[in-house]
């Protein structure tokens, strides 16, 4: 296996660490707190501790238990930064030490993870899960003497660890001694049977060895019988049994790594060769494609497009695709020839120049080193990006495919509260923004969120009792379905009219009508109701605000309506509407120029505008106002990965996790594979 994070354990004993019992109930949130954990209640989890650190910055518990949820929760950047603040405030906490060394060293800081290893180590001479990720980590640096002494002292601590023998196999198997690998993977199976890297290990020593495919699949069964949710073991076992010349069997194990994981560059690269092979050709160019804009630099599937491209006829997307390929690789001369060779089908002169240039290139490789470089040689694996140096561009189209490829593998439900328990990261999720806040009379309580958010002119008005129904603010609003709901709604707005046509109109009345007409869907007669309302009182905050939300709703409405008719026209109307929203937003922030809630809804609409830009403007005015503001972060953290910043959006997105954002973790996982 070439990633460390399926090879690493983490051994932490959540009761190590003692709690001051001066403060009663910070002890008791902290409790709550480590319950929530204990019963992988991660989110839940992470709002308990950040009262306490809210109430105590100065702890040391709260920040560590954090950054256990964010370790299980995959955002490795954040629990790396709780683990250190842990640490800052005591340094004798001895498991913050040891996570912290598991999140670096699944970040690829391997040496910063021993230390912190070398540190747990003093206090913990024998723990077998900080000896094992030290060797694993010191394997990374290719310090095979050190990673061989620290096996040595796991295993003669622990000679029953089946993970042990593993990573010694693993460590003998980089070194080129697949005997000594063959023994410890062994080993390990016959301590335990259900060791899975075992079974993928064996059958990569029978592949690289001596090309035992058929050995190696039936390892590969038997790794995908316990771990059947595993994309890659799926990749692997197709590579088998294309070389078996099970075609069929092959196909089948790339769609369904694909339903795993849709974005797996690997398995639609594979699965557009082998759809080439047996000629479907325009299913082979969609995978590439979609290759191609998870990692719009792979030579590889350029190359490999182009070919396709000639053999369907296509010659202008075959030489625009061979073009980009030369440019990156000017002296390789098998692009040359595929180009002589399209251009000859086309019958352009200038044929014989690429032919001439390729069989030059050719002679000089032959000359010096006697070979002709491999595709492999010349493109690499087509692997090896690292993620966090990855271009702006290539960052930025990633994320544009997250949008538009579904994630529509079924993961199986443990809890009844599925939403916010276990492991959020893997549920499946749309990813799209945040919606724009809005007050309402319903909203939907949840376990994060008991409460609508705050809004000072909203407490004013419920402090008056001059309205039929509380007012509250969400941007979850709630659809009524009970009848007799929906009717209680519409005889409010018969007593409004009433009322209106036999009183002097005020403000409130205008607002309390348009207010129901919003619940009701009504929004052109809700905006009028709220134009009204500002008439009389031109000052009125929250009119203002649900001016904007109902010029909002009805742009919606129109754009669905025409959805269907594409033209310049409609373009211009809806872009003339949507400036018709932001004008609205931007007269309810000259009156209320600390309103948090109208910048972030300006930002949320500039988004849907496309207006990246000014949308982080607005969103930085909001979190500005509101530090806490979770929704903000989510949607600045979403722009910045529409502009490529993955720093940026990895920050963001860990902030509003931690705020209780929970589609920031699948997001924040799915970023970074």
């Amino acid at each position: 296996m070439k990633s460390i994070s399926r090879l690493l354990y983490i051994f932490l004993a959540i009761g190590s660490a003692s709690v001051s019992h001066a403060q009663i109930n910070t002890d008791q949130v902290i409790h709550i707190g480590r319950n929530a954990l204990y019963f992988e209640d991660y989110v839940l989890s992470i709002q308990y501790f950040n009262q306490v650190i809210a109430a105590k910055p100065y702890l040391a518990q709260p920040y560590f238990y954090r950054a256990l949820a964010k370790y299980n929760l995959d955002d490795l950047n954040g629990a790396e930064e709780d683990a250190s603040i842990a640490i800052e405030h005591n340094p004798f906490i001895i498991d913050a030490y040891e996570l912290r060394g598991v999140t670096r060293q699944n970040l690829g800081k391997f040496a910063e993870a021993i230390a912190d290893y070398d540190h747990a180590l003093t206090m913990l001479p024998e723990n077998k899960g900080i000896l094992y990720n030290r060797a694993l980590a010191q394997e990374d640096m290719k310090d095979f003497d050190g990673a061989r002494e620290s096996f040595a002292r796991l295993l003669d601590a622990h000679p029953s660890f089946d993970g042990g023998y593993l990573g010694r196999a693993r460590l003998n198997m980089m070194t080129g001694d697949t005997i000594a690998a063959l023994e410890d993977i062994n080993k390990a199976l016959e301590i335990n049977r259900n060791a899975v890297n075992g079974y993928v290990m064996r059958a990569d020593i029978a592949i690289n060895s001596n090309k035992d495919y058929s050995r190696a699949l039936s390892d590969m069964n038997e790794a995908i019988r316990l771990q059947p949710r595993y994309a890659g073991y799926f990749i692997n076992r197709a590579f088998l049994r294309y070389n078996l010349d099970d075609y069929f069997g092959a196909m089948s194990d790339y769609d369904y790594a694909l339903e795993l994981d849709p974005l797996n560059s690997m398995a639609l690269y594979n699965r557009a060769l082998l759809r080439a092979e047996v000629h479907d050709y325009n299913k082979a160019i969609e995978d590439l494609t979609k290759v191609l804009t998870l990692r719009p630099n792979d030579y590889r599937a350029l190359y490999n497009r182009a070919v396709i491209y000639r053999e369907i006829g296509e010659y202008n997307q075959a030489i625009s695709d061979i073009d980009r390929v030369l440019e990156a690789f000017p002296d390789l001369a098998a692009a040359y020839f595929l180009r002589f060779d399209i251009k000859q089908s086309m019958g352009d002169r200038s044929a014989q120049r690429d032919y001439d240039r390729s069989l030059a290139l050719a002679k000089q490789r032959i000359k010096r080193d006697g070979s002709n470089p491999s595709m492999a040689e010349v493109f690499g694996n087509g692997n090896n990006d690292d993620s966090e140096s990855e271009p702006q561009e290539v960052v930025a189209a990633r994320f544009s495919s997250l949008i538009t490829i579904a994630d529509n593998s079924s993961m199986e439900q443990e809890f009844n509260n599925k939403s916010i328990r276990g492991k959020v990261q893997d549920r499946n999720v749309n990813i799209e923004i945040e919606p724009i806040f809005v007050a309402s009379y319903y909203t939907s309580p949840t376990e994060l969120k008991p409460t609508g958010e705050y809004m000072r002119q909203v407490d004013e008005i419920n402090n008056t009792h001059a309205l039929n129904y509380m007012l509250q603010i969400t941007n979850h609003e709630v659809t009524l379905t009970d009848p007799n709901e929906i009717n209680k709604h519409f005889e409010s707005i018969d007593y409004y009219n009433s009322y209106l046509s036999t009183h002097t109109p005020r403000a409130i009345d205008y607002f309390g009508r348009g207010m129901n007409q919003m619940t009701v869907h009504n929004y052109t007669a809700a905006l009028a109701d709220f134009e009204q309302a500002i008439t009389t009182a031109p000052d009125f905050v929250l009119a203002r605000f649900m001016i904007s939300v109902a010029r909002y709703k009805i742009m919606h409405t129109d754009i669905v309506q025409r959805q269907n008719v594409a033209s310049a026209d409609n373009v211009a109307l809806s872009r003339a509407r949507y400036q018709e929203v932001i004008d609205a937003i931007d007269r309810t922030i000259d009156l209320a120029p600390d309103l948090a809630l109208a910048y972030y809804n300006k930002g949320g609409i500039l988004i849907e505008m496309q207006d990246f830009t000014s949308a982080i403007s607005a969103l930085n005015k909001a979190i500005e106002l509101k530090p806490d503001f979770g929704e903000a972060y989510y949607n600045r953290g979403y722009v910045y990965f529409r502009l490529g910043n993955r720093s940026a959006g990895n920050a963001d997105l860990s902030k509003a996790g931690e705020l209780g954002i929970v589609p920031s973790y699948n997001l924040l996982k799915r970023m970074s594979k």
